[in-house]
């Protein structure tokens, strides 16, 4: 995949670049794998906002992506798809009993590939076998976490994780973020890296196209009214606050922990992300 630059013909469109869709071979997707998408619009079961800088957007059918391919699964590539809910591409497969399903793309997916699901399968780019059965320096994606759970790790565009070692009944996964993380061997993960490796590359150019994307404009709490922010007020003066920042509610925000660690815990983490970026 490769990024387009727009023409700058006006203001927006200089320096906006897009994806190219030269990968993906059909726009008409299944209709008994799509799903209505209700917007939450970051509000919650009583309609008050919970997450602000939501709402609006385009809308969307939500693609109904198996994440688990039964074991024993032969499946032939159909198609490569555009799916608007994730930033990976999605492939359409069609199963030895003529059952379509969607799955999360590999980088290179070719329409016509053959897709095997079991321990027994090949150690080639798409298939899914469980981490016993896959060499160690292998690249995967799509790793789950529990056995027969379903892939919860590694799934958005350009990812791709390194099985490190093998041991007993737990195999050491290095992950995108630097994180080393034993995973019991039984897990299922596929083989290669996630397709659209791309997308972090493309510049957004305009406010419109965030507002298709579902997000909302971001005020700061310092420019608000003394009722609506903990910031807010005074007489148009200086920003500097006279206390610690906070949210709209007046929680600490820095140097406040938020996170709930009480049944959190870092057994099966060999090496964390932080570690992993320190030097020396």
């Amino acid at each position: 995949m490769a990024i387009k630059t727009l023409n700058p013909t006006t203001p927006g469109r200089r320096g906006m670049t897009t994806q190219d869709f030269d990968q993906i071979t059909t726009k008409s997707p299944v209709k008994s794998l799509l799903k209505i998408k209700k917007g939450s619009v970051g509000r919650n079961n009583q309609g008050r906002i919970t997450t602000h800088h939501r709402g609006g957007g385009v809308r969307r059918y939500y693609r109904l992506v198996n994440l688990k391919l039964a074991s024993g699964t032969t499946a032939t590539v159909e198609a490569i798809e555009y799916d608007p809910n994730r930033s990976a591409r999605i492939a359409r497969v069609r199963d030895q009993d003529s059952k379509l399903h969607y799955i999360i793309a590999a980088e290179g997916m070719k329409v016509g590939q053959k897709i095997v699901s079991g321990e027994d399968a090949t150690i080639e780019m798409g298939n899914r076998l469980p981490l016993k059965s896959i060499p160690t320096g292998s690249t995967i994606y799509g790793i789950e976490l529990q056995p027969g759970r379903g892939a919860q790790l590694v799934r958005s565009a350009g990812n791709g994780a390194q099985l490190v070692a093998k041991e007993g009944d737990y195999a050491q996964v290095k992950l995108p973020s630097g994180e080393i993380r034993k995973i019991n061997v039984e897990c299922m993960a596929q083989i290669g890296s996630v397709s659209n490796p791309q997308h972090q590359n493309i510049k957004i150019g305009k406010a419109g196209r965030n507002r298709k994307l579902g997000k909302r404009p971001t005020v700061r709490g310092v420019v608000m009214n003394a009722v609506d922010h903990p910031h807010g007020g005074g007489d148009g003066g200086r920003h500097r606050m006279a206390k610690a920042p906070r949210t709209p509610w007046g929680q600490k925000t820095l140097g406040f922990k938020t996170r709930h660690r009480k049944n959190v815990s870092g057994a099966f983490i060999v090496k964390s992300r932080h570690q992993a970026k320190r030097r020396g």
